[in-house]
């Protein structure tokens, strides 16, 4: 979730790599729509959502932090 800054995107990267790197199948959306970061109770961009969970906000998640949230 965010603007599509440029930390966006690079976590939007980084959580693709993750999921072919481990051999999963899922789908990643990028949610820009400020109304629907809202929604979710997110205060700081980049954010990333896994399963309708927060599971980070407004910093850049390692990969093995990603690798264990998509485990």
């Amino acid at each position: 979730m965010g603007p599509g800054c440029p930390k966006c995107q690079f976590v939007k990267k980084r959580v693709k790599e993750t999921i072919e790197e481990l051999g999963m199948e899922a789908e990643v959306k990028e949610i820009t729509d400020i109304g629907k970061i809202i929604e979710y109770g997110v205060m700081a961009t980049p954010a990333v959502v896994i399963d309708g969970s927060v599971k980070s906000e407004g910093r850049i998640p390692t990969r093995e932090e990603v690798e264990k949230w998509l485990r």
